[in-house]
């Protein structure tokens, strides 16, 4: 470990989330987005280890009476600026006992060396961690160019990412800027803490909903190819003793779908690559080539053309939906 070295901004799709934390060397395990939080969503995703929720972040006292503190639940501060995403991923991994879930080689060895220090040390370590740094800034976007009238830091949006987990028989709020795990209750046994984060969540999004409309929520759920590789062989088990149509029918349900689970990860893959690089040599060379063949000129006016309609559109647009 050492102190040097920057943190970039990534962006927040689950796509980077997922590779970022196979990246990591963890298994079995990839982050899916919730456009609602229903039940039949929840269903859908199972198992789920923990929720991401993303919002514009406002400064926000928080009850030290909520604060728990509590030797079986990992909780590292947030020391880092541009990182809290993956602070709210490494927080709750670090927090799953599930048995689809291996930390692998980056994460377990960092769990078992600062399981005994602080969360403000915890915290520092993870800063200093050249291993999970250089993972994190591999998904850095390339920015191209530099935008001119752009926003300083002072006046950007800031945006905050707060973990939702069950932990020692609470369920816990982990945000990194916080204290410690904030506890919101005790989750008996064989309740679902779905079910109890849900209107927690909801409150918040309520409490923000008359000035900010961007909330993203995501789920850190078992690898869908694992679970539905499980199901089949459930199946195939039951199909030996009790064969059925239904049954056959399903496992070609679920083969297909890791079909498209794996087309999905090769996307994603694909994706992040673009991501990451750099397009302006290819942008430098097209525009060498448009301008020696006479073309650049109708190709700009083309260009505007277009932006001039679009802005036309959108216009008209908003005129009509007012």
């Amino acid at each position: 470990m050492s102190g040097n070295g920057e943190w970039c901004t990534i962006e927040s799709d689950p796509g980077v989330f997922t590779e970022l934390i196979r990246d990591f060397g963890v298994k079995g395990v990839q982050v899916e987005e919730l456009y609602m939080l229903e039940e039949q969503l929840f269903e859908e995703f199972k198992p789920i280890h923990g929720l991401i929720f993303l919002f514009k972040w406002v400064p926000e006292a928080v009850d030290p009476a909520k604060i728990l503190r509590h030797n079986d639940i990992y909780f590292a501060k947030q020391v880092i600026h541009n990182a809290c995403a993956t602070q709210a991923i490494i927080n709750i991994l670090l927090n799953c006992h599930h048995a689809d879930i291996e930390l692998g080689a980056a994460l377990a060895p960092f769990k078992d060396f600062t399981q005994s220090m602080d969360p403000m040390l915890r915290g520092q370590c993870l800063n200093n961690s050249d291993q999970i740094r250089a993972v994190h800034n591999s998904f850095a976007r390339n920015e191209v160019f530099e935008t001119f009238g752009r926003k300083t830091d002072k006046d950007e949006d800031a945006f905050h990412f707060v973990g939702y987990l069950p932990a020692a028989g609470h369920l816990v709020e982990l945000d990194g800027l916080a204290e410690g795990p904030i506890d919101h209750g005790v989750v008996a046994d064989g309740a679902d803490w779905l079910a109890m984060a849900k209107p927690i969540i909801e409150e918040r999004m309520n409490r923000y909903a008359g000035k900010e409309l961007r909330f993203t929520l995501l789920a850190v759920v078992s690898d869908r190819k694992l679970v539905y590789t499980r199901r089949i062989e459930e199946l195939q088990k039951k199909n030996e003793s009790m064969p059925s149509d239904e049954a056959i029918e399903e496992i070609n349900q679920l083969k297909e779908q890791i079909e498209q689970e794996k087309l999905r990860d090769k996307a994603n893959k694909i994706e992040n690559i673009r991501r990451k690089h750099n397009f302006l040599p290819f942008i430098v060379e097209l525009f060498k080539v448009l301008g020696d063949s006479t073309k650049l000129s109708s190709v700009y006016e083309e260009a505007a053309k277009r932006g001039q309609e679009r802005e036309r559109r959108n216009k008209r647009l908003k005129t009509e939906s007012a």
